[in-house]
This record gives structure tokens, C-alpha cells and sequence, in this order.
């Protein structure tokens, strides 16, 4: 049970999230098609503590939206997390940004799909049960019409940035579109105070998050 700052910089989105032994404080966050992250993120921040009424120095831990993504988004969200953890003398926890964002849709059963748009037909993606479970692991996926075949017997609903340009290319008729769902530090934070009870934390010196690399043409994946 702790108080956790969240940060999501995976995309161009930058949200913070305050929470409190797994609720939800205060959130501020916006979404540029200029990563503003540079210029918004130490101002959520100030601002999500100042309204919940906490000093920077009362944080227990911060929980880091540690990709896949974009490089200049993850940079910023991660110096900046590293930063508060040195000074603080707190720990640091990571959450998988696609995880966090699957934890925002509401489902009883079937599939979740988050997706990060990339570059041209391109998504980062993952596939997770009702309960979270990884069924299929983060990966790099060139979108085509047989991509989700693999599951074609589940409900799957589609989520994130990356989503509605896909909506086109994938149509069968085990596929929902949830564009309303997109990314927030709130998917993160039932995650974060799971990993913080049970001591899951990183090393600040040494973690790096997972950086949206360069495309390398090959063979189309898909998700089997």
C-alpha cells in the first residue's frame, strides 16, 4: 500500500496519475500530435500532487509506462523517473505500456487488443485475456487482413492509438473497435501497487525501457 506517482510517455500522450493503495488521487494528462512531454510532464506532475494535497517528498514509489513506444516519449517519462527515484531514495516499477492499457478496458471475457500505431501499416501489439492474462507477447506487426486469425474463435476488442487504422484492414466479425479506449497513467495504476506489494522493482542505474526501434523489412508477422 503505498502513494505512487504514474507516468505514460509511450506515446503522444503525457499523463500522470497519483494513487493511493491502488485508487486513483488526481490524473492530468494530454495528448499533442508534438509530444509535449518536454514541456507538460514536470507541470503534471506538480499539479497532481498539489491538488491531492501531498509534497513530492511523501511519493513512495514511481511507476515508470516503460514501452514498447516512442523513443522521445519514453526518454523523457524515463529520466524524468529516475530522477525522482535517485532524489527520493524511492523505487522504481515498470509497467508494459500495452499491459496499461489493456487494463483500461472493461470485460468479463474474451480478448483485448492494444495497439501503438508505428509507421505505415505497423503496429506495437499484444494480446491479453479479461483477467490480463498475455496470450500473445508484445510484438512488432506488419497489419494485414489474416493478422488476428490465430484467434478467430475469441472475441477480440481492439484498443489504443494504433486501432483505427487498422479498422479498414481487419474485418471479421470476431473483432470490436473500442476507439474511446486510449492511453492513460490510470491503466497503470492497479499494476503498479500489485508490483510495489510485492517488492518488483528496478534498478534505476541500469533500467531502460523498451524503445520503438526501426522497422527491419522481413517477413510479415502474424499473431498465431
Amino acid at each position: 500500500m503505498a502513494l505512487i506517482l504514474n507516468l505514460e510517455t509511450a506515446t503522444k500522450t503525457c499523463s500522470v496519475a497519483l494513487s493511493k493503495d491502488g485508487d486513483l488521487l488526481v490524473f492530468k494528462e494530454l495528448t499533442s500530435e508534438n509530444y509535449s512531454h518536454a514541456e507538460k510532464l514536470n507541470g503534471f506532475i506538480e499539479d497532481v500532487l498539489a491538488e491531492a494535497g501531498y509534497q513530492i517528498a511523501e511519493v513512495e514509489a514511481v511507476a515508470i509506462s516503460a514501452g514498447p513506444g516512442s523513443y522521445t516519449g519514453l526518454r523523457i517519462g524515463t529520466s524524468t523517473a529516475k530522477g525522482l527515484c535517485y532524489g527520493l531514495n524511492i523505487p522504481l516499477i515498470s509497467i508494459n505500456s500495452l499491459k496499461a492499457l489493456a487494463n483500461l478496458v472493461d470485460l468479463e471475457k474474451g480478448l483485448i487488443c492494444p495497439m501503438f500505431d508505428a509507421r505505415r501499416m505497423e503496429v506495437f501489439t499484444a494480446i491479453y485475456s479479461a483477467d490480463l492474462t498475455e496470450m500473445q507477447a508484445t510484438n512488432a506487426l506488419v497489419v494485414e487482413e489474416d493478422s488476428l486469425a490465430g484467434f478467430q474463435n475469441e472475441s477480440i476488442t481492439i484498443v489504443g492509438p494504433g486501432a483505427e487504422k487498422c479498422q479498414e484492414m481487419l474485418k471479421t466479425n470476431n473483432l470490436i473497435f473500442d476507439l474511446d479506449v486510449q492511453v492513460s497513467a490510470k491503466g497503470m495504476i492497479s499494476l503498479a501497487e500489485e508490483k510495489f506489494n510485492k517488492g518488483q522493482f528496478e534498478d534505476v542505474a541500469y533500467f531502460e525501457p523498451a524503445y520503438l526501434k526501426d522497422f527491419v523489412a522481413g517477413p510479415p508477422k502474424k499473431l498465431l
